[in-house]
Formats: C-alpha cells, sequence, structure tokens
C-alpha cells in the first residue's frame, strides 16, 4: 500500500500519507470514539514504510483540537518517525498552529521536547 487517504469527519481528522513522495498530513480535529483504533491503518503504513523509507519523509500536523487518547496515538505516530530520523532518513514535522491558540502551541512544543526529530512551528494566521 502506497497511499492512505482518510477523510476528516467533525470526530476524526483527515489523514493523508503517500509514500511514495514520503508526505504525510494530519488536518482537523481528533475526538474518535476509539483512538488506536482510528490510527491503526496509519500505524501499520508507517511500520511498513519503515522498512523501505525514502530520504526524506514531511510531515504536517494541522490540528485544531485533539483529545487525551488521540495524543497519546499522536505520540506513537512521532516515536515511529523519531526511530525513522535515527535510521538516517531526514524527517521533519511541521507543526501548525493558530496565532491565537497557546493550547496548540504548548501541545506542539510538548511534542517537540519529547521527539528527538526537528520541528518546525508554522503560526496560522487567521483572515
Amino acid at each position: 500500500m502506497e497511499h492512505l487517504n482518510i477523510e476528516g469527519t467533525p470526530k476524526t481528522p483527515t489523514i493523508k500519507f503517500d509514500a511514495v513522495k514520503g508526505e504525510l498530513l494530519i488536518r482537523g480535529r481528533s475526538i474518535p470514539e476509539n483512538s488506536i483504533e482510528f490510527y491503526k491503518p496509519l500505524v501499520d503504513m508507517l511500520e511498513a514504510y519503515t522498512s523501505k523509507p525514502l530520504g526524506n519523509t514531511k510531515v504536517d500536523v494541522q490540528l485544531e483540537y485533539f483529545n487525551t487518547s488521540s495524543s497519546k496515538c499522536i505520540l506513537d505516530i512521532f516515536k515511529r518517525l523519531e526511530v525513522l530520523n535515527s535510521n538516517g532518513s531526514n524527517v521533519i514535522i511541521n507543526w501548525h498552529y493558530e496565532e491565537d491558540d497557546e493550547d496548540m502551541l504548548e501541545a506542539g512544543e510538548d511534542y517537540q521536547a519529547i521527539i528527538s526529530v526537528p520541528f518546525k512551528m508554522i503560526q496560522i494566521n487567521e483572515e
């Protein structure tokens, strides 16, 4: 499987992973009934991708809100990316947050402190 496309809903984020380009997008709200079950296809695909990664992997996280169980799953995803990064693949995580959303900025900074993968904080200016 080279592509994973999960359309977002009011409770779940859009997830797009293109293993051919090495690009992952997680966007929207993440408050699924069962976070582990929801994120399992992505975790499984990242596991497979880790065996044959590209030289560069770009991750864009554009979440408006996520609950506690989602935060654990996101950390699991980041830990898999950390393994990729330590094995020589260049991984960059772009953490997008709205300019007045202190909580999302702090969440990104918390992940940045835990994971040894380059993090880029990107402020989205509201129109």
